[in-house]
């Protein structure tokens, strides 16, 4: 299996502290929507940040209790509801943040070096909660390393059933403001209810949702298949590709004249393409695309600005993997436009209702997942001594993310772990495409 260069052990010389509110905030229950709660969004989004120059850890431990007093949910415990069966709420009760703080003997140059591929070394940068299930862990997680040259690693797990991207950049802006102009009103106020999510009483399920597939029992005897599982059975290998400006207008300019899209849409399209390719499936197989689409100000009414809850969906594409790997790029590109065009208000309203239905779940079966990183303002993020050197997640994994790009805006890298054996089949497919502009792929 290909071997990647591991970091070297972390050294903690003090225990994990909890950073709690600096000032008393509200108790109670706060009520998450369907959209935070789906046993899909049960996990922590892991953001990595390398800094040329570290900031004294006491200064972010006190910016971070500052910070924690008008985002108070994120000191809170997540917990099952006692009112609806299968149900999460948060605790709002100010037990605080896990804070860690580490020293690694690496440079950020040397990390730098490694950071194009995540491995598995990497989670040595994030402190592990010993706990008993994804409900006993705290709802954000930080570990600051320091490096030898001066610099630190930022990491942090924050609950994705408490924030989506938009909302995880939000509040990391908000620590970083804190922390650098400790004397300025916050530039965005956090909204915390999400009673506007409600689900309809009666439930008014109005469209037939193919994001969604109910958990029912099989038939005797009928065996389904299902990509998903096979991908978690392989031995997976990290692929990382570097879309510059030009790879993207490349790939655009093959819709044009007779169709006009953007960069998501076609670098989605080329990609699900290039996978489906690369697994080499069953042509009769029906395949998905499920893309993440902030739905603030698709909602009616919008949602209120300042809303770090889950303000997203998926959106759905799908056809037989024959039409996707035989038809040109406009072909997936105008499916990915349809199944965004398709999330009006009412329909993610009634997947609001839909989900009131505890036996639904996302259907990964056969399903690559995208998930847009680039353009949620992340790599912006500063605490005072410079915006980070690199940014991307702790981990790769078999959902596909769209990453920033430091210093280009509209670069895109696309990172998703595929089985070693397709590996360089599916970076092959991702660069084919591209002919001359291939060149200078990172």
């Amino acid at each position: 299996m290909l071997k990647l260069p591991e970091l070297p052990d972390c050294f903690y010389q003090n225990q994990p502290s909890l950073i709690c509110p600096s000032s008393p905030t509200p108790k109670h229950s706060l009520y998450l929507s369907n959209l935070d709660d789906q046993k899909f969004l049960r996990f922590s989004i892991k953001y990595l940040y390398l800094f040329k120059k570290s900031i004294s850890l006491d200064i972010l431990k006190y910016s971070l209790s500052n910070v924690l007093v008008h985002y108070y949910p994120l000191a809170g415990r997540l917990r099952a509801s006692t009112e609806v069966d299968q149900k999460l709420e948060i605790d709002c009760n100010g037990e605080g943040a896990v804070f860690a703080e580490a020293f690694m003997d690496i440079t950020a140059e040397e990390f730098l070096e490694l950071s194009k591929k995540p491995n598995k070394s990497w989670r040595k940068l994030m402190y592990k909660v010993e706990a008993q299930s994804f409900l006993d862990i705290p709802p954000l997680v930080v570990q600051v390393t320091n490096l030898r040259c001066g610099g630190m690693i930022l990491c942090t797990a924050i609950n994705h059933c408490v924030c989506d991207g938009i909302g995880t950049s939000q509040f990391l802006h908000a620590w970083a403001q804190i922390t650098a102009k400790p004397n300025l009103d916050l530039a965005i106020a956090p909204l915390h209810t999400r009673h506007g999510l409600k689900p309809r009483n009666p439930s008014e399920i109005t469209f037939t949702h193919p994001e969604y597939v109910r958990n029912t029992p099989r038939e005797n005897g009928h065996l389904d298949i299902d990509i998903n599982h096979y991908l978690q059975s392989q031995p997976l290998v990290p692929s990382s590709l570097t879309f510059t400006t030009s790879h993207i207008i490349h790939l655009k300019r093959q819709c044009v004249p007779s169709l006009k899209c953007t960069a998501f849409e076609a670098l989605a399209s080329h990609t699900w393409r290039s996978w489906v390719r690369a697994l080499d499936l069953s042509p009769s197989l029906n395949v998905k695309l499920l893309f993440s689409v902030n739905v603030r100000k698709r909602l009616i009414p919008e949602i209120q600005q300042g809303y770090y809850g889950n303000g997203f969906v998926l959106g759905c594409a799908q056809t037989s993997a024959r039409d996707l790997v035989a038809s040109n790029m406009c072909y997936g590109v105008k499916l990915v436009q349809q199944a965004k065009s398709s999330l009006t208000d009412d329909y993610v309203r009634s997947m609001i209702d839909l989900l009131e239905d505890k036996s639904v779940k996302t259907d990964l079966s056969m399903s690559l997942v995208i998930s847009q990183w680039s353009k949620l303002g992340l790599e912006d993020v500063d605490f005072g001594e410079g915006k980070p050197l690199h940014m991307g997640p702790l981990s790769s994994d078999i959902y596909c993310l769209f990453l920033p790009v430091i210093g280009d805006f509209e670069a895109v890298r696309v990172q998703v772990s595929v089985p070693e054996s397709v590996h360089e089949k599916f970076e092959y497919y991702m660069k084919e495409c591209l002919g001359k502009e291939a060149n200078g792929f990172c």
